[in-house]
């Protein structure tokens, strides 16, 4: 895979330009005790978007790559969160509120709808090892019973 793969793929793009627009209109506009906190969240989860995409389109099986849209989508998530709260406190103003509403519920289509298009082709589903599953053994868990040991003995 390469950039001009990604570049290729509308739902990246459109998140790329999610999370520059993020960067370029919302971070300036936050106050500066916000530069630690709602800023870096803001900035993180808005980059984390394409990321994600990114990433899944680089794996091999399908299963991979649909399971990394979904964290893009609940990065998508975290961030218009952020974007409510940043307007319900009055750091950015309404219009541009509702620009990255409408903008977010975009992204979040394209991202479902490519979700669908993975899951419907299933690419790499006939790769070898695509078809192994791995789980983890359930393990015993040991309960001890406290009860009988008193707080004073086990301090000294």
């Amino acid at each position: 895979m390469s950039i001009s793969g990604l570049e290729k793929l509308d739902v990246w793009c459109k998140a790329r330009d999610f999370a520059v627009r993020v960067n370029k209109e919302i971070l300036q506009l936050l106050p500066p005790e916000e530069k630690w906190s709602l800023n870096q969240q803001l900035r993180r989860s808005s980059q984390s978007i394409p990321a994600n995409i990114a990433e899944g389109h680089g794996r091999f099986y399908f299963q991979d790559n649909v399971r990394f849209c979904y964290i893009a989508r609940g990065s998508l998530e975290e961030t218009l969160s952020h974007i409510v709260y940043a307007h319900k406190v009055g750091y950015i103003p309404e219009t541009l509120y509702k620009s990255f509403s409408v903008d977010g519920e975009n992204v979040n289509r394209l991202i479902n709808g490519y979700i669908g298009f993975l899951k419907k082709s299933k690419q790499g589903a006939n790769e070898p090892g695509a078809n192994y599953i791995v789980r983890d053994m359930t393990s015993d868990y040991i309960v001890e019973d406290n009860s009988t040991l008193s707080s004073d003995s086990n301090l000294e």
